[in-house]
């Protein structure tokens, strides 16, 4: 959930943009499941940036954690890590890994970039303990990201350069499919929680995607307006209700 709540295609080159690729410790927040007045606890997750290495060159290590709490953790467990690595010399996006524990499912995806000129290939697979589920190729003009890195590029953007209503496509490769997505900025907006107040940059996530009843503001993102461009509070909406995800602790 923290994934789908949280670069342009226009421009030729596939780097990810220069800003917050350095390690910022682990942010860790609390995820909830809204339903009208209802708002219980559903699970805990934690994102953070490392030095790290791909392949034998250096590279950042990007890394989410979430498993379910409470009630959610009887109803429907789940154990998820998301990795990818980003290049330090040109801030490539290489390689992203998703492992997913739901308690008598696991499987594992796995996503490896190469580049040639304005093209991005994906090699795509999917596979349990047991057997291949996805192997395939995804080919695409511009810039592909897994669903991690392109929160790293939302936190990278130009703060001074935005308006409101500016939209920032880009393509996210899952299991066979690249899924048309775009941050649309709505302006500045101030966020409290648990005391603490945030002056932040507010985004709709639009996602076109049939898994997503409502393509238009599927989710939203609510990035810190420091130098350290924490996401503070996430939003993705559901056929019933909504997941949000709070930050708790900064680094």
């Amino acid at each position: 959930m923290l994934c789908c709540l949280c670069c342009s295609l226009a421009v030729a080159a596939q780097e990810l943009p220069a800003g917050r690729f350095v390690p910022d410790g682990t942010l860790h927040y609390q995820l909830y499941f809204k339903w009208g007045m209802l708002m219980p606890k559903a699970g805990k997750a934690s994102l953070g940036v490392q030095d790290s290495a791909y392949q034998g060159k250096p590279a950042w290590k990007y890394t989410l954690t979430f498993h379910t709490t409470g009630l959610f953790e009887k109803v429907f467990r789940m154990r998820d890590t998301l990795d990818c690595y980003i290049t330090k010399e040109n801030r490539l996006l290489q390689f992203a890994t998703k492992h997913s524990d739901e308690g008598d499912y696991y499987s594992i995806d796995d996503l490896v970039f190469s580049y040639t000129g304005p093209e991005t290939e994906v090699h795509s697979r999917r596979y349990t303990l047991t057997r291949t589920k996805i192997d395939t190729l995804l080919v695409a003009d511009g810039k592909v990201y897994d669903m991690l890195a392109a929160t790293m590029y939302l936190r990278a953007l130009d703060w001074e350069r935005m308006t409101i209503g500016s939209e920032y496509p880009f393509r996210v490769a899952i299991g066979r499919d690249l899924v048309n997505s775009a941050f649309r900025y709505a302006g500045q907006q101030v966020i409290e929680y648990k005391g603490k107040t945030y002056r932040t940059h507010h985004f709709y996530i639009d996602v076109y995607d049939e898994a997503f009843t409502q393509s238009k503001a599927a989710g939203e993102a609510w990035i810190d307006d420091d130098s350290n461009c924490i996401p503070v509070k996430l939003r993705a909406k559901l056929k019933i209700g909504a997941a949000e995800a709070y930050l708790m602790r900064e680094p």
